[in-house]
């Protein structure tokens, strides 16, 4: 796969180290037209003169701090109610800042690589999309592509109100996903995009030896402002890595809850189907991405019956993708009960004769073909391990796999190619991801 160019001179420009200050200045996520995180305490922070008193103002709350010798202050003002109402902030010490139009509900930041990227305007119907992104209780804040050695303190970006004139460079699987909950929840939203088409998984992760450029330059000056998750659309950088890719994403996760002191859920996508892969490559991260699952509060939209171009590494449609995200935080976040969530994840496998029953997890109101066409990319293999073509047939929650040219079956696997365009799903619609049965190490996210 050829990648997209990642390293750019590193920028160790004054945002990220504010030195000098004459007046209080707060970070770039801080800032008028910002959503603030509902139903959790709300830091407040920035730079001033040494020893200068702050003080903060939201609402009926009021706070003060001293800045330290290094010009750094913070306070932190009660957990905030959600409310649609804009609001202003003020924060005053030798000079004042006046923050207007501020609402509070749920912050959810995206990132990745270009399919979290990919914007609204480039997606399908694009064009309508964009025309149709009038939503003023939805707020979009765009992070600027920045590595750096250390962690950076600040950003160049500028929070604005969804409109046609805001969304169409804004990332639309964020877009789509934010929009889908506002519609059923009714709260404003605060969407961050921090995402970098091209990017390994690597450069986004902390750990505790060392962090990675780009969450130093694009994750670390979001910190601490309070944030409900994440979504996250990457893996095609490191498809390479196979099993590994699942010490990576749990590498990941860990890192990022650490930082930001909270334990947030962390959504992401199986990526899609590319015929640019090497062959065989694309099973062994699906299986990764599927393992990764057992990492506590997270879930995984799939994707295998989105590629509209095997030969295009970016699928457009972006809708469904940001739905099925936000299926996974309607039911696990938010509590919204009778939400099928997920597609048919495998869950075992039971040799009958000269057949095999595989069991599902997720099947919602029963198993289906997408298509309406018989069931396609199952394979099916004996003792020799040769896998084969087989006829597949749906018996209620489970599929029946056989093969007239197989007796004595021992294994299955499904959709097991990076090419693969099979059509299991559930009847709500959601594809069964791609699995093997022989030493499976995903599981099912129940």
């Amino acid at each position: 796969m050829k990648r997209l160019s990642i390293l750019p001179a590193l920028s160790l420009l004054a945002v990220c180290s504010p030195s000098a200050f004459a007046d209080v200045k707060l970070p770039a996520v801080l800032g008028s037209h910002m959503v603030v995180q509902r139903d959790q305490p709300l830091t407040v922070w920035g730079w001033a003169d040494k020893d200068e008193e702050v003080t903060v103002k939201f609402g009926e709350q009021s706070k003060s701090a001293k800045a330290d010798d290094k010009g750094d202050w913070k306070v932190v003002l009660p957990a905030p109610a959600v409310n649609a109402k804009p609001q202003t902030m003020t924060i005053s010490g030798k000079n004042k800042v006046e923050l207007t139009d501020i609402l509070v509900g749920d912050v959810w930041v995206g990132s990745g690589q270009s399919n979290m990227e990919w914007p609204l305007s480039a997606s399908t119907k694009g064009k309508d999309a964009v025309a149709a992104a009038k939503h003023p209780n939805i707020r979009l804040l765009q992070i600027p592509k920045v590595q750096a050695k250390e962690p950076a303190k600040d950003v160049k970006a500028a929070w604005q109100e969804c409109s046609p004139a805001t969304a169409g460079n804004f990332s639309a699987v964020l877009y789509f996903f934010g929009v889908r909950l506002q519609k059923d929840l009714d709260v404003p939203f605060g969407l961050i995009n921090s995402s970098w088409g091209g990017s390994p998984i690597e450069p986004w992760t902390v750990t505790a030896k060392g962090s990675g450029g780009m969450h130093n330059g694009m994750i670390a000056p979001l910190q601490p402002f309070a944030i409900k998750g994440v979504i996250w659309y990457q893996g095609e950088a490191n498809v390479g890595n196979g099993m590994g890719y699942h010490t990576k994403k749990a590498a990941l996760i860990e890192g990022w809850r650490q930082t930001w002191g909270k334990d947030m859920p962390f959504y992401y996508v199986q990526i899609a189907p590319w015929s640019g892969y090497g062959p065989g490559s694309l099973p062994g991260l699906w299986e990764a991405q599927t393992a990764s699952l057992g990492i506590p509060n997270t879930g995984m939209a799939v994707t295998t019956d989105l590629v509209d171009n095997i030969a295009d590494i970016h699928p457009q449609n972006k809708l469904d993708v940001g739905n099925r995200l936000a299926l996974w935080a309607l039911a696990k976040t938010y509590g919204k009960k009778d939400i099928v969530y997920s597609g048919p994840l495998y869950k075992s496998m039971k040799i009958e004769g000269d057949k095999i029953r595989v069991s599902f997890a997720h099947t919602g109101g029963g198993l289906k073909s997408r298509n309406d066409k018989p069931l396609s990319e199952f394979q099916i293999a004996a003792e020799d391990g040769k896998f084969i073509a087989a006829e597949a047939v749906i018996d209620g929650n489970d599929v029946i796999v056989s093969s007239k040219e197989v007796t004595k079956p021992t294994q299955v696997r499904f959709g097991w190619s990076n090419i693969a365009n099979p059509n299991l799903s559930n009847k709500e619609g959601l594809p069964a991801s791609p699995f093997q049965t022989k030493d499976w190490k995903g599981v099912t996210g129940q």
